[in-house]
């Protein structure tokens, strides 16, 4: 299906927590001179207008980066965040947003390279067209990122960084995505998957969380932060938070999401504080 477009919900609630967990994990890598590479299986169009156009008329970004950029004292994560998204200092909301390809382009460095997919044809043509000048740092291909994944496993750096956020429109996105992450550990055991989604009615959401822990059991480490800014609808329709759960995260991201989540459950949740969790384990 080719229906979902992410203009509708850029820089909601679910954008914050995938785009600061994608922040701090990118800066992480950075700490190292050897290059990497970035991967976004679902790219999207790579930025997006807040001030017209779908997400106007939505308005899904003020559950999000509306709600938090003017507000302080704020953790130093938030502020990094805030920083990348080119949201700090700014009075007033937010006229545009950056995408995770757009994010990934703005953090890596010269001599890293992003690898990005997409398969709608309005955002394809719309990331082809932001990419244009990028050069031989970025490849943008129109096609499947589930099955583009395994052609570039492991990858030449042996160091990447791979943003799996399918739509979920369908059920089969749920089982596709484990299939995908058994085959990818497989290929690149070390590998830093993060993997977004969210938190809904449907039982296919219920049940991903222990099928992810499941998968998390067979490698060294992993890291599972959810943050739910609203309680469930009566009808058990609408998307009330979301998850991101990480394989092979950062040794630093659970101190950080734990000085973070705090803060963001305080000025996120709709009409109450929002429900947080975290969870990680290492070996």
């Amino acid at each position: 299906m080719l229906s979902y477009r992410h203009a509708y919900h850029a820089g909601n609630h679910a954008d914050v927590l995938k785009h600061l967990t994608l922040v701090l994990t990118l800066d992480y890598f950075n700490q190292k001179p050897a290059p990497y590479w970035y991967i976004d299986t679902h790219a999207g169009p790579g930025s997006y207008r807040l001030d017209q156009g779908p997400a106007a008329r939505t308005g899904e970004f003020e559950t999000g980066i509306g709600k938090i950029a003017g507000i302080k004292p704020r953790p130093k994560s938030v502020q990094r965040f805030l920083e990348s998204v080119g949201c700090l200092g700014k009075t007033g909301l937010p006229t545009s947003y950056p995408g995770s390809p757009d994010i990934a382009q703005r953090l890596l460095r010269d001599t890293d390279r992003l690898r990005l997919f997409e398969l709608h044809p309005t955002d394809f043509d719309a990331l082809d067209k932001h990419f244009a000048h990028a050069g031989r740092r970025a490849q943008v291909k129109k096609t499947d990122g589930f099955a583009a994944l395994k052609a570039l496993l492991p990858p030449p750096t042996r160091r990447a960084v791979v943003l799996i956020d399918p739509p979920y429109e369908v059920k089969q996105d749920y089982d596709t995505l484990i299939a995908t992450l058994e085959d990818g550990l497989k290929r690149f055991p070390t590998g830093c998957f993060l993997v977004w989604y969210p938190i809904i009615g449907r039982p296919e959401s219920r049940r991903l969380p222990k099928k992810l822990l499941k998968l998390g059991a067979s490698t060294q480490s992993w890291l599972h932060a959810t943050l739910e800014v609203a309680p469930p609808a009566a009808d058990g329709l609408g998307m009330t938070g979301s998850g991101m759960f990480v394989l092979n995260p950062p040794w630093t991201l659970a101190e950080q999401l734990a000085e973070t989540l705090p803060w963001l459950s305080q000025h996120m949740g709709a009409g109450a504080p929002a429900r947080y969790q975290l969870d990680s384990h290492s070996t």
